[in-house]
């Protein structure tokens, strides 16, 4: 993935840049550990070969085609984490 300037590259935070490339690398070693081309898994998936060549180079993809590739490499269960932690407004309820 093309690096970009990216805050997170001088102090410890995360950021959209950060978040995206982290995923990107963490699908692609998933891949990997699955011995999948990118064929492969366009092929098992049903998203098309360009789409995963566009999401491993630049972090561009649908949610749809993500959830597709997740489902392909057994990782669906992972999108159920999403937006569970609690806002925290009072230092009280911050456990």
């Amino acid at each position: 993935m093309k690096n970009k300037f990216d805050i997170s590259n001088f102090i410890n935070t995360t950021t959209e840049q950060s978040v995206t490339a982290n995923l990107v690398e963490r699908e692609r070693q998933r891949r990997k550990e699955l011995k999948l081309s990118r064929l492969d898994l366009s092929k098992r998936s049903g998203v098309s070969y360009s789409s995963i060549r566009r999401f491993e180079s630049t972090g561009d993809i649908s949610l749809a085609s993500l959830i597709k590739i997740a489902s392909t490499m057994d990782c669906l269960k992972d999108f159920n984490e999403l937006f569970k932690n609690k806002i925290i407004t009072n230092l009280k309820d911050y456990k």
